[in-house]
């Protein structure tokens, strides 16, 4: 396995839902929450009632310099979304300090080889999501990022793999090194 192509087929499909997404005040954090989503080896990001072209060209961006592809969905009804994902024999989990540890659910979660839907959210949460989530996670038990978690979640999810691969595509690629910044065009 050499891509995070690769390491997300493993689940079918990992889709991270950003809910509640204000542009004039959330802009740069769910700009994070999608990079992360991106980079952190998940295969679509999906924007819950509204579009913001900031947030897609940043993706497009993205995967243009560092490679791979992320589906983007905007405008999205969360509730129908989240209704039909389940219907289609996907996952629902929920990111929210009230639900119970991610080291407490992560293995069984991961041991199902089912699509995921990862649900974040910007402000208040509808209880509706609490109720239709397969699994309502936290990653801690206080206040503290969605971008944190997401990444944290993530990670725990693809047991830290995702952290090795570089897509194949990319035109950049980082040179780890001791001091300095290396970066190899391709």
């Amino acid at each position: 396995m050499d891509s995070l192509e690769n390491l997300s087929k493993i689940y079918e499909k990992v889709y991270v839902l950003r809910l509640g997404h204000r542009p004039e005040r959330d802009k740069r954090i769910t700009t994070h929450v999608a990079l992360v989503s991106r980079a952190f080896g998940a295969n679509g990001f999906i924007l819950e009632g509204i579009c913001d072209n900031k947030v897609e060209e940043s993706l497009i961006k993205a995967s243009k310099s560092w490679g791979g592809k992320i589906d983007y969905m905007c405008n999205v009804n969360g509730k129908e979304f989240v209704k039909k994902w389940k219907e289609e024999g996907g996952e629902v989990i929920n990111l929210t300090m009230y639900g119970l540890g991610v080291e407490d659910v992560i293995d069984k979660i991961s041991s199902v080889p089912k699509k995921k839907l990862i649900i974040v959210g910007a402000e208040k949460v509808e209880r509706f999501y609490y109720d239709n989530s397969d699994y309502n996670v936290a990653v801690g038990w206080q206040p503290h990022s969605e971008v944190a978690a997401l990444a944290i979640f993530l990670d725990r999810l693809f047991k830290g793999r995702e952290l090795l691969y570089n897509y194949r595509d990319a035109q950049y690629r980082i040179i780890p090194s001791k001091r300095g910044k290396k970066v190899e065009r391709r």
